[in-house]
Formats: C-alpha cells, structure tokens, sequence
C-alpha cells in the first residue's frame, strides 16, 4: 500500500475522544528521538499504548522526553544515549529494550544527517558521516532488530526522503544515502514478510526540524510554520505504519503540495 499526503494529516490521527490502545503491551525503539521527527514519534506511539526506548547522542534531552511520555501517556521509556554509527550502540539499545520490556514490536530507524554539499566541495569526514549514519546506522540497527521483530510478528519502520525517490543535482550523496535506504528497506520487507514482519518506509520532503543545521540555517528557522510538512505529520505516518494488523503499509510519501514545481 502506498499513501500521499494529498489529503490532511488528521487523516491518519485517531479520534481524539477516545484514548488508542493500538500499541498497549507492546515496546517501540526510535533513533534519532531527541527532537524533530523522533520526538514526535514518541509522542505518538506512547499516545497509542507503546513503552519506549529512546537513542540519540542528546541524554538529556532525551531524559526530558522520556519524563514527559511518562507522565502524559502512563507508560514507561528507556533511554539509552549513543551514536548510530557505532555497531554497538545498536547493539545496546535493542539489548536495553529486550531487558526492559521482555521484546520488541515495533523499531523507527529515524536517525540521519545533512542535505549534503556537491561532490566536488563535499570533504571526507563529510561523506563519512553522512554514509555512516544514514546507510551503517540503519544497517546496523535493522540487523540487531529483526530476531526480536520476526519473535513478536513486529514492524521496522525506516524514515527516507523524497530525495530517495528523485533525483537532486545539489545533494547527490544525501539522496544516495536515502536510496540506498529505501532500497534496503524494500528488499528486507522481501526477506522477511514471510516471517510476518512488516517493513515500511515514510517519505517527507522537507520538515521543520533541526535538520540543515549542520550548514547553518535548520529547516524549523528557514520555513514558516504551515509552509512545509511538520515533525507531528510524518510521526502520524510512522503510528499508523506501526498499527497495521496483518498488512504492511509499504510506502507513504509526504510530500508538500507544491514540491513537483520546482523538481523538474
């Protein structure tokens, strides 16, 4: 199943007068959940019943937001600090789930860095990270979590881009990197949907986030709000990929409405 944003996002939000149990009994590992998309994560499968468990480098911020869920939602989060692009923080933080809440059901691999430079100016520690992080993180992430996944019949929900669906002549290595992950994503749904496991992938263009603030402007400062997709709406997407009984929501692309314009 594919899903455009062509409508609103309240269209995949439940009835705010009734509480969601979709995720109750049920424990979720997001990355990169220290702000922006992550966070809202959070705030959206805790909202639906989920225990969390929490990874980003930030461990205060994600202290802060552990508390938070805590107390709004009832359940209960796990923090684990590290980076992504260490096997072992992955390794770590799936172990620190499993202990916690006795499995895992439902992992965002959401973590990624920069728009990137083109190739010519674009310096080694800035293709290494971005490849590290985006293409090794989930890598590394999606491997320590699939035993646990294939256990509770879970999801893996992988947050791309639409620079993973076209072409972009001023970030070449970022879209790579999000092919590469769009790409993998697809061909382990293949690998694994037999065992009941369910892969999906979450497009936005651009979110008012922190992202882009390692060249300087983040995307929360340099769009007005309402302009492009924000943070709640691709975390709205990711729910909604995480509670689909005996289906997968293959791809959803949140796209804002006037992108094409300015694409081709």
């Amino acid at each position: 199943m594919t899903a455009d944003d062509t409508s609103t996002a309240g269209d995949l939000t439940p009835d705010a007068s009734t509480p969601d149990t979709a995720l109750d009994d049920e424990a979720a590992l997001i990355t990169g959940a220290s702000s922006g998309i992550g966070e809202a994560t959070a705030h959206a499968l805790a909202s639906r019943g989920a225990d969390l468990a929490l990874l980003a480098r930030r461990r205060k911020r994600l202290e802060g937001i552990a508390e938070a869920v805590e107390a709004e939602y009832g359940v209960e989060a796990v923090v684990v600090d590290g980076d992504v692009r260490e096997r072992e923080t992955s390794a770590a933080a799936v172990e620190a789930a499993v202990d916690r809440f006795g499995g895992l059901d439902v992992v965002v691999a959401n973590a990624g860095v920069g728009r990137g430079d083109d190739v010519e100016t674009m310096t080694d520690e800035e293709y290494f990270t971005m490849q590290e992080t985006n293409v090794d993180g989930t890598f590394f992430l999606t491997r320590e979590a699939l035993p646990h996944l294939r256990e509770a019949a879970g999801t893996l929900v992988v947050v791309g881009s639409f620079a993973g669906r076209f072409p972009r002549s001023f970030n070449p290595v970022y879209a790579a990197s999000k092919w590469w992950v769009r790409g993998f994503a697809h061909s382990v749904a293949a690998q694994v949907g037999d065992d009941d496991v369910a892969v999906s992938v979450v497009n936005p263009s651009e979110v008012r986030t922190e992202f882009g603030s390692e060249e300087g402007e983040p995307f929360e400062e340099r769009f007005e709000p309402g302009s492009v997709t924000e943070p709640e709406e691709v975390a709205e997407a990711v729910a909604f990929a995480a509670t689909r009984p005996g289906s997968t929501a293959q791809e959803i692309d949140l796209f804002r409405r006037d992108k094409f314009t300015d694409t081709f």
